[in-house]
């Protein structure tokens, strides 16, 4: 019962939490464009907004057990080992969400005032979601369903050990809270980091062996970042402190808005529509189906920002096309959908694109007009290869037909005139990033439920929070993250890391040749989201 009440209150609070960061940002362009203003307190919502969705999707993803993580082929392993590792992971899962909980609470009552306000709400009210996500987060990973009921109660020690963890923090609130026990609490304090000094590498080693064995990785980098400042005397704070600034920037709120726009499009039957026009576009020239493929899947996956979307959208339809009638091999058609199904991720707004931006403090705009002559090169390169296959194996075409391109053409307009309003908003200065986002969710549900009726206005709150665990997943990772950053820059590793590599590698081309290598390696073992993090 209270489980279904909390739940109901999580899916209404992540879709008003988007209903406003959708509102406020178009109004904001009406007021500029019509009225040469703006909306009062309109960028401090939206900042504050994304902090809800970032939590409430952490909240979420939890719940539902699909943060993002890593595999090393633990399936293989006997029950046994399985259970023990699954125990271990939720034990220290739920000791770095209460430890983090501890120093997002210290963070917000000791950088904010009580006067300071978000618009019209008090900041603490605004930022209270921080160690109440991560409370939430922490009780659900103790109380997985997945884990025996000797597990759930091992794994619920985790919150004794998450306040043992936290105690830097706390002992830094008492100490503002209760001034007159200065001597005591510095006494406490210096026993605190001198215990995490001792226990840093175990807890370390634990800790990256565990993101291997499964942990969800924003509670591995969350607790390697944790234990790295406790270890060097820092103040914990710094890690929520990071993640405010983080998803406080400016353009951060553009990924749970394309997010949405792409989930809501791949709901719709936008993708019958573009499949019917490349076809009749191009199914006339040798590989046309192929050409087809690779032309749709790209124009997804630029809002989906994930191939799996764009795989599970339109990975049953495109394959029927091109198996029907012994086309393609299977194996071939298999191939290339799952290499299609990511390379719309270098054209603009792609999703991965706006997250390096943000994470390595690059121009998003220069990457998205550096992304363009490489993504044309891999998807003429994807064709050639469909030509080719086509042509050697004589795969049969489809003719012309004018009346049939015009009728599909008229069908899937406003489909097509999507990236057309992005890159015009964008680029011409009329709406920035996280406008243009808004704009583009705005112009999505227009069309498909109101135009198309693909979607009842009803079936959008399911449609939102249907991306809400991708959002979430992304987001808490890169709020952690930025923790983990700070410590590394404080220690100068990127400096003796270059310095490194200068010394042992002299020649550009080695360079790149062992970049890509690790690049390769990497993108066996994660997801884009957390490569880039």
């Amino acid at each position: 019962m209270h489980d279904t009440i909390l739940r109901r209150i999580e899916n209404w609070a992540a879709f008003a939490a988007v209903f406003f960061l959708v509102l406020f940002s178009v109004l904001e362009i009406v007021a500029r464009t019509f009225f040469k203003t703006g909306v009062p307190g309109s960028s401090d919502y939206v900042q504050h907004l994304v902090i809800w969705i970032t939590f409430l999707g952490g909240m979420i993803t939890s719940r539902e057990d699909r943060h993002l993580s890593l595999s090393i082929g633990i399936e293989h392993f006997s029950p046994r080992w399985k259970s023990f590792i699954r125990t271990l992971n939720a034990f220290i899962s739920t000791t770095i969400a209460f430890a983090l909980a501890g120093s997002s609470l210290s963070f917000i009552l000791l950088a904010f005032s009580p006067e300071k306000t978000v618009g019209i709400i008090p900041i603490r009210v605004a930022t209270v979601i921080l160690p109440l996500g991560y409370c939430v987060m922490g009780v659900r990973f103790f109380l997985d369903k997945k884990l025996s009921a000797r597990g759930r109660l091992f794994s619920a020690f985790g919150i004794l050990a998450g306040f043992l963890f936290s105690l830097g923090s706390l002992l830094n609130l008492v100490m503002f809270l209760k001034p007159d026990y200065p001597s005591l609490c510095d006494t406490l304090v210096a026993l605190y980091y001198r215990a995490a000094s001792v226990v840093v590498w175990p807890a370390f080693i634990i800790l990256v062996a565990s993101v291997f064995l499964g942990l969800p990785l924003f509670i591995g980098l969350g607790g390697i970042a944790y234990i790295l400042l406790a270890a060097s005397g820092a103040s914990l704070e710094v890690i929520p402190n990071e993640a405010y600034t983080m998803l406080t920037g400016n353009s951060i709120a553009a990924i749970p808005l394309f997010t949405i726009a792409g989930f809501v499009l791949s709901e719709s039957k936008a993708g019958e529509r573009l499949v019917g026009l490349f076809r009749n576009l191009f199914g006339f020239l040798p590989g046309g189906l192929a050409v087809v493929s690779v032309l749709v899947c790209a124009f997804f996956t630029t809002f989906t920002g994930a191939s799996g979307v764009t795989i599970l959208a339109l990975g049953g339809l495109l394959y029927f096309i091109l198996t029907d009638k012994h086309a393609y091999e299977e194996h071939y058609a298999t191939g290339l959908l799952t290499a299609s199904g990511s390379i719309g991720l270098l054209f603009p707004p792609s999703l991965p694109v706006i997250l390096y931006g943000v994470v390595a403090g690059v121009s998003i705009k220069d990457m998205f007009l550096g992304g363009i002559i490489p993504g044309i090169i891999m998807v003429v390169a994807l064709s050639l290869s469909g030509v080719y296959s086509a042509v050697k194996f004589n795969i049969p075409r489809s003719p012309f037909s004018l009346k049939a391109t015009i009728g599909s053409l008229k069908s899937s307009v406003w489909e097509v005139l999507l990236p057309v309003i992005i890159l015009v908003l964008y680029f011409t200065g009329i709406a920035t990033l996280v406008e243009t986002g808004a704009v583009a969710v705005l112009y999505i549900v227009v069309v498909e439920v109101f135009i198309h009726h693909d979607k009842r206005l009803k079936d959008l709150p399911d449609m939102v929070l249907k991306s809400i665990p991708i959002i979430g997943g992304v987001l808490v990772i890169l709020a952690v993250a930025r923790g983990l950053s700070y410590y590394i820059i404080d220690m100068e590793l990127p400096m003796r890391l270059t310095e490194w590599v200068r010394s042992v590698i002299s020649s550009r081309f080695v360079f790149l040749l062992l970049l890509n290598i690790v690049l390769l390696i990497t993108g066996c073992l994660m997801d884009i989201y957390s490569a880039i993090m």
